[in-house]
């Protein structure tokens, strides 16, 4: 009996067995985890916690997410400590004076923040034997450490001096979020953490952060499932009681 050859650019898990995914908790980096558990035979999260204000409300909801989206193919979390608070000081992320609701994409800006996690993270797949590195930027990313130039040359830089064939991939990195949100529309969006200035755990709704993700849903056409704690630009947004069920991702 004889077999059909794969279709030209169909999946195969012998070209594509493991992958690192450098996660936040936010929207990218969610779908991007979907994506990677229906690409990948393993993936492994890594988050890296450097000491901004947010952190503790966004890794609670990335763990949550990763409980929603569970599967054989799901490593678990590896959290990652990379203390920043004594370079950054008095910079708004650590001081929470967040830029505001219709703040410039420019204004989020954390120097440097780029190359200290891909540093970090290539350093933990190397010491793991994981060669792909991925990375939940987006075309919109006005920043010169998320540059394609910029990554491209700092995968030669880690490959280098790691002695490791890291390679850092950007999927989404000619998409706009609201492109994003529709390719994730099956997973729990819901679950994820995009702020700032997190209130007890919910969306502030009132920072540039909460600002791009209430903007990319009415774009993408998708009802927003978000709590805010501010809802006076969200309108009145999906109850919790409409919201979909959490689907898993990849099993």
């Amino acid at each position: 009996m004889t077999t059909r050859a794969p279709r030209r650019g169909a999946f195969s898990f012998a070209r594509r067995p493991a992958a690192c995914v450098l996660a936040s908790g936010g929207l990218d980096s969610a779908v991007l985890l979907g994506e990677a558990l229906r690409k990948y035979r393993k993936v492994q999260p890594v988050y890296v916690r450097a000491g901004l204000r947010w952190e503790s409300a966004e890794l609670r909801a990335l763990r949550r997410f990763l409980r929603a989206v569970r599967s054989p193919r799901l490593r678990p979390l590896v959290v990652l400590e990379l203390p920043m608070r004594d370079l950054y000081g008095d910079h708004w992320s650590t001081t929470g004076r967040v830029p505001g609701f219709r703040a410039t994409d420019a204004s989020v800006y954390i120097p440097g923040r780029n190359i200290v996690l891909f540093t970090k993270a290539a350093a933990f797949c190397a010491l793991r034997r994981l060669p792909v590195l991925l990375l939940g930027i987006l075309s919109a990313n006005p920043f010169p450490d998320g540059s394609p130039a910029f990554l491209r040359a700092m995968e030669r830089a880690l490959a280098r001096g790691l002695a490791a064939p890291i390679r850092l991939r950007a999927p989404f990195r000619r998409l706009s979020k609201d492109r994003v949100i529709r390719r994730g529309r099956g997973l729990p969006l819901h679950l994820t953490l995009s702020c700032s200035e997190p209130r007890r755990g919910r969306h502030c709704g009132v920072c540039v952060k909460c600002g791009e993700r209430i903007k990319a849903f009415r774009r993408a056409g998708i009802a927003d499932p978000t709590a805010y704690a501010d809802r006076r630009h969200s309108g009145r947004g999906m109850s919790a009681s409409r919201r979909a069920p959490a689907q898993r991702a990849g099993a």
